[in-house]
Parts: C-alpha cells; structure tokens; sequence
C-alpha cells in the first residue's frame, strides 16, 4: 500500500517547491541544455511541526521573519524599531500574499518574537516558505491548563494558615522578614482571572490585563452556562497562589497582578495567543510571569519557547509548569522545555499512608488491594468500616459512567485508555463515593497518586477480575477495613512530568513545587457569595509557587536580574527522596524543591543551576566537551571555593578536570571551566547524572549534571494520535522524535480487545509523519462500534506506543 509521509526537512520541502513549480505539459526547447545552476531553488524558510503541506484545507500557522525582534535586536547591539518592523513585516505579508492567494494575517509581534499569525491553505505552504524575510514557520499548536477541575471548598472551612503550601515552602519566613511581593508585578498567563474575587481585588489596579480570546480588556473567566462552551476556574486559582490575600493567602500576599487569558472555555487555547499574551505582559512590564499551560509535545522548538526565552533577556522571569505526563522519563513537554525559563514539577506535601483489606459479599479478600489516593485522611477514612454497593464502570471514561447508577456506591474502573485521576474525577461526577482501579494485565502496578478525586484503591488484574466474577454471581457489596500505617515526607508527584528535553538534552523541571492538593481562589459569579475556594492538583498548581517566591526575591534583591533569581531558586533547593529513601534523579525533580528563605539569603550564586553535557557518542577513543559556569560571591568578604564532581557510580571513564580552588572578591563573580572527557566505550548505553559541589569551607551547593552515552533512550513515538477520515479510509499523525525504522497500527476495541493489525511501514523521517491507510484488516472494513487506533514505532531496538481518542466506526 502506498503511504503518505511529511516531515520538517528541507530536502522535501524543496522537493515539493519544484514539483508545484513545474508547468503541466511544458515541452522542452530544441538545443536547450539546462544546468544546475538554473534548477537550484531558493533558500527556504525552515518548518517545524505537523503541517500537511498536501491538503486544501486551512490551517493556521505562526510565521517567524529574519528581521529580528525588538528584544533580540536589543541584547544583539543592534538598533531596532517597531517602526522598521512594521515596515519589513508589511514587506513580506504583501509577498506571502502575492504566493499564497488564500493567506489572511491574524496576529503581529514584534517586540520579543517577530512575526504574525496566519490562516491559509495547507498546500500553499511550500510557497510561504520561499518568500524572502521569512525565517520558519510553526504551527499554531493547542495549549490547555495543566491542572485537574478540582474540588470545591465551602468558604467557612478555610482560613489563611490552612493554605498548607505556602507556610511548607517557609513563604510566612520571608512575609516575617517583610518580604510580601510588594511592588512586584506577577503576570498570570492563563485562563484569565476573576478580579472581583475578594482575596484577589487588592493584587489588580484599574488595569486588569487583557483578553486575548475576546480581544478586549477585561479578562475574566469564562463563567458557568457560557454559550461559548466550558467554564474556567484554572487562572483564577493559579493567582491566589501567587497572590491572595484574604480568607488565605499566596506565596506573595502583597504581590500586583495581572491577569492574560489566552486560553478560552475549558482551558484550551493556541500558540498566537499565547506568544500574544507574553508579548503584552512584557510591554505592560510584568516583573514575573506564570504560564501554567502546556502541550505534550517534548520539543524547544516552539515560537513560545523563543518568546519566553527573550522575556527572560528582558528581565521577565518566567516561569512555567513542566506537564503532568509522568511518571516516565522524557514526558515533559512544550513551553515547559523552554531552554531559559524555569520549569517547575509537582510535589506532594507530607501525608499519611495507610494499609486496606477490601472483601466482597461473604467476606471474599482480595490479597493485592492497596490505598492508591485520597484527597483527606477524613474523606479515606469515612469509608472504613462500612459496607457500600459497587457498579463495573469499565475504563472509566465519561462514556463508560452514562446510564450508570454509581451515586453513593464505589465504581470499579480497568486501567487504561485516560489517566488515572480522569477516572476518579469521572467516578466523582458522577456521584461515585470511591474508586478501585484494577491492573489490565494479571500483575499488580505500583503508582501511588495522593489527592485523587475519590479514595481510590488499586489492585493486580487478576483480583480485578476476581471482583468481576462475584459481580456477576449477585455479590455486588463490598467493605473497608483501614489502618494507619506510617508519614511520607515530601516526595514528587506521580504524575509530575519528567525530563530532559529532546534535543537540547537539558534536564528538566529546574526546580519542584507544592502540586497535590492545593487550595486556592476560584471564581463564584456571585456578588452575593464571591468566596470561591477549590482544592486542584497538577504542574498548574506547582508553577506559582515558583512564581511567588521569585517576586519575594524581587522584593528582597531589586538588584537580582533573572539569571540571579533562577539560580537562588535552584542553589538552595531541597533535594527530595522516594519513599524508599532513594534520592529522585535529577530528571524528576530537577535541583529540588524551593525553599524561598534560604534563595533570599544566598551567599553565593552559580549559574546556570544545572547542566547537560550532551550526548557522547564516539565509537573508539575519548570524546572530550567544554563546559562553564560562573560563581557569584554575594557576600561582603573574600571566599575561596572548592569543586568536587561525581557521577553515579564513580566510573573510570568519565573524568571532569575543573580548578582545585577559586579565589573571589566580595560582591564578585567568575566564570570557572571545566572539560569533560567520556570514554564511551566503557560505559553502558544511556542516561548517567552527576553532581557538582561547590564548596566555600562554610557551606556547600548541589549543581546537577548528566550526559547521555551514545543513543539516548527518548521515546521513540511522542504525544498521542490524531486521526482524520479521508475518502480511502484515515490519515493517523504522529509525532517521531527521531524517526523510526519501523512503524505500525493496532486496533482494539475499547473495552482493550485487540481486533487486528493495520500496515507497517518502514525508514520514517524525524518528527511528525502521516500514516495513510484504507481502515482495513485482512482485507475486510472495520465492523462498526467504537475503537482505539494504537501506532508503535521502533529505533535502535527500542519499540514505543501511543493511542488516539475513542474513533466511532458507523
């Protein structure tokens, strides 16, 4: 079967522009011989992302031009005027025109990203890619919240010292010191924010922000009923933790704010407002900015990346949330992979483990049920002792729950298909009073995710299906029995997004935060009770804390530019262990988790906070790379440092030479080098961390490190799989980091019965490609009903899946 591939190189791209260049039917001239020369075609702008430059449908792009920002050109020494900028950029949107006939401009930038958003055919693409002053061209990507909807909270049962988070992270410390936020302004890019709120009205002036989605200055959320679609609540609660001050307080009580919606009814939005709202916040002079938003996407590449990248050159320090893919490496995804701005993953706070024996009607046990989450010790333990019908809700899907009664019985849900917290959030909606999630194969799994909508239990397939068989006999009672079993110290949330990042191989988040459980302001829309309290989880919540505790630096340090701000956040972070008392890699939780206090009183900074060294790949010697960092003595004497380097296991084949010691003046800084040399030969394949240790004699600092030896282990397909139905059958886009060798789909059912197998296909480029296949098995349609398209991809021995939504076959 013929299949139909696109990837971002330019060699296709080229390809495609000679071909759509070609007369139809031209015949050659007599005599005429045509050299090289006259069939080299233009410089072409570089693509990035899944743009399917062979459809007539209209897509919508970002545009980047070769005429550099304001900022850039600023930190560039070259000058720069909107002005001149205006004037290129009309330049090339006439010549884009001119090429592609359907092309409308939406969005302008110039100040840190230069260029516009478009709509225009898909086809026409490789045209836009010729026209001189055009740089690349992204797509204009989904962004949503990265935060569960979470649950609400009477306003009486809360009271500021019961926002645990803050006064954990010592926040209280530094408002004790007299360090409040005052006069530092946080931008909140986000789903908007309701200004009225009364733990908010202090933090805006009388100008709140701007909204993109509706373009107009007001930029409240999207209230409950809304024609429009879903209502949001995620903005509002990201500010209260930056900044509330009333029934509890955020990290930065005394901080301004600013409220960017960019993302509209239910959380989602898309790239041009995204780089829109950062361009504004930046211009509006935001100290701070949070983006608690993301795709899943593991690639730097992004115009967002490069806006956040140059507000950070502008002294705006951004941070953002890191994902909630985890607990698997290589999960974190875009603007969270931004190469400048800080990334921040989820902790949960101390919390209580407790030990449960679940039976069924008779006594039947179960030897394999375990405590997987719960939201409050309270809410766990009202189940214990207590006996409650259970209803089979399937996936637990919101599809899965209709026509079920589960109001005040336990749902008993199969792993697979969505996430674990979807289906207790599922099994809440639809009034469910717990959960019990059983393996879809024979074993037991091991997550553990704390602040689960409902109490939820998990256990191996095979007592699932056990509970299954005494369902279907009549025996539809089951019972708890709970024990207090020990504390768990702060440890990372499972479902916290890991590192590194493709391709820049950076280590990701840069630092952890407070993410399960975390109460905070949300909108009411009602002026008679305007107190809105919900208790959400997620990256989203862990971002501003981050964001918080660098406008108290601000406050403290006026002085401290952003590199400064990072680094005291990442230097004096609190390495974080597993419940084993195993230290997380750094991949997980990145320097640790913030300690505000110990940031404002650093002595000394190192930056950057961490390093990657990259890949080391040599077959045969030692493959050497240089590195640096530089130390910044705050202090008011001379110190003299010291540096130590480890990795893992002390191997003999790396080997990193550095000065023995260093001598600094007070209020000083150096850079110091360093050389790393691998011998990749003699060391096994993969992922190896380090740790380098600064030492003034007093005290000592952690700067984390790795570097990978010969192909990194990223997996080998990313994101999920869109599917499209076409005249002769569906299109399935994927996205391949770096390309396969073999590639393939299987179709289940959704009730995870395998049906068949689709084509294979073989020597895929890197990045995104578009599977064509004509929906058949052995030759025969698909049945109708409701599957699950699953494509894997293999390299280097290495085989990866993913899924697409639920496909309706009719």
């Amino acid at each position: 079967m013929k299949k139909r591939l696109f990837h971002a190189s330019i060699l296709s791209i080229i390809l495609v522009f000679i071909l759509s260049t070609i007369s139809v039917g031209a015949a050659p001239q007599a005599n005429k011989v045509s050299t090289p020369q006259a069939q080299t075609p233009p410089e072409l702008a570089e693509i990035f992302g899944n743009l399917d430059t062979t459809s007539s449908k209209v897509t919508s792009v970002i545009v980047e031009l070769e005429e550099e920002s304001v900022v850039e050109a600023k930190h560039k020494g070259k000058k720069q005027s909107k002005a001149n900028l205006a004037k290129t950029r009309d330049k090339v949107k006439k010549d884009v025109k001119d090429a592609a006939k359907s092309s409308k401009v939406k969005r302008e930038y110039d100040h840190v990203f230069s260029g516009f958003s478009m709509e225009l055919k898909s086809n026409e693409i490789p045209s836009l890619l010729a026209v001189p002053g055009v740089k690349a061209v992204y797509p204009n990507v989904t962004y949503t919240v990265t935060g569960s909807d979470g649950v609400t909270i009477e306003e009486d049962a809360y009271h500021p010292e019961m926002l645990d988070s803050a006064p954990f992270i010592g926040a209280n410390e530094a408002w004790e010191s007299g360090y409040t936020g005052e006069g530092i302004t946080v931008a909140v890019i986000d789903t908007g924010a309701d200004y009225t709120h009364p733990d908010l009205a202090h933090a805006f002036g009388d100008y709140k922000g701007y909204d993109f989605v509706d373009d107009d200055n007001d930029p409240q959320e999207t209230p409950k009923g809304d024609p429009r679609g879903e209502e949001t609540t995620h903005g509002t609660h990201v500010s209260g933790t930056v900044a509330a001050n009333g029934q509890i307080k955020g990290v930065a009580p005394e901080a301004t704010l600013l409220a960017y919606r960019v993302l509209g009814p239910g959380g989602s939005g898309t790239t041009e407002d995204v780089v829109a709202g950062i361009e504004r916040a930046v211009q509006d002079g935001a100290d701070v900015m949070n983006l608690s938003l993301g795709n899943s996407l593991n690639n730097p590449d992004w115009a967002t990346s490069i806006a956040l990248d140059w507000a950070m050159a502008e002294g705006v320090v951004a941070v953002t949330s890191n994902g909630n893919a985890g607990p698997d490496n290589w999960t974190v995804g875009s603007p969270g992979t931004s190469r400048d701005a800080i990334s921040v993953g989820a902790t949960q706070l101390p919390y209580n483990v407790y030990t449960s024996e679940i039976t069924t009607t008779g006594g039947v046990a179960y030897e394999t049920d375990k405590v997987m989450g719960f939201t409050s010790d309270e809410e766990l333990l009202a189940l214990d002792g207590n006996e409650y019908e259970y209803v089979y809700a399937g996936l637990g899907t919101v599809e899965d729950f209709e026509g079920k009664d589960v109001e005040g019985k336990i749902a008993l849900i199969k792993r697979g298909a969505i996430p674990f917290v979807d289906k207790a959030s599922n099994a809440k909606a639809a009034g469910a009073t717990g959960a019990i999630i059983f393996n879809s194969a024979p074993d037991e799994f091991e997550y553990e995710i704390p602040g689960m909508a409902v109490p939820t239990f998990k256990m191996s397939g095979t007592d699932g299906q056990k509970m299954l068989d005494e369902l279907e006999k009549g025996n539809n009672t089951v019972a708890f029995d709970l024990e207090f079993d020990r504390e768990i110290g702060e440890t990372i949330a499972d479902f916290s997004s890991r590192g590194p990042v493709l391709d820049t191989w950076m280590i990701k988040p840069d630092v952890s935060a407070p993410g399960v459980n975390i109460v905070s302001t949300v909108p009411t829309h009602n002026e008679e009770n305007p107190h809105g309290y919900a208790s959400k989880q997620g990256t989203s919540m862990a971002s501003p804390h981050v964001a918080g505790a660098a406008a108290l630096l601000l406050d403290a340090h006026s002085d401290w530019g952003v590199d400064d701000v990072k680094a005291a956040l990442m230097n004096t972070a609190v390495n974080l262990y597993d419940k084993s008392g195993e230290s997380y890699p750094h991949n997980t939780q990145g320097a640790g988790s913030i300690r505000p206090v110990d940031a404002i009183n650093a002595e000394t900074l190192v930056t950057p906070g961490s390093h990657s060294f990259g890949v080391f790949s040599k077959e045969n010697g030692k493959q050497v790379e240089k590195q640096h960092f530089t130390i910044k003595n705050l202090s008011d004497k001379h110190k003299k440092y010291n540096f130590d380097v480890e990795f893992e296991g002390n191997p003999e084949a790396i080997k990193v030479k550095t000065s023995k010691n260093l001598k600094i003046k007070a209020n000083k800084s150096q850079k110091v080098n360093f050389k790393v040399q691998v011998d990749a030969s003699k060391l096994e394949p993969g992922y190896h961390e380090g740790t380098i240790v600064v030492s003034d004699g007093e005290s000592e600092l952690e700067v984390p490190t790795i570097l990978f030896v010969k192909e990194p282990d990223y997996p080998r397909i990313d994101g999920g799989v869109t599917v499209t139905e076409t005249e002769n059958g569906y299109d399935l886009e994927v996205y391949l980091p770096g390309g396969a060798e073999e590639a393939g789909i299987w179709v289940y059912k959704t009730d995870m019965t395998h049906v068949g197998d689709g084509p294979v296909y073989t020597d895929l480029p890197k990045y995104y490609n578009t599977l064509s296949w004509d929906g058949k098995i052995n030759g025969e349609n698909l049945a109708p009903g409701n599957y699950y398209f699953f494509v894997y991809a293999v390299k280097n021995g290495q085989l990866d899946y993913t899924n697409s939504d639920v496909i309706t076959v009719e």
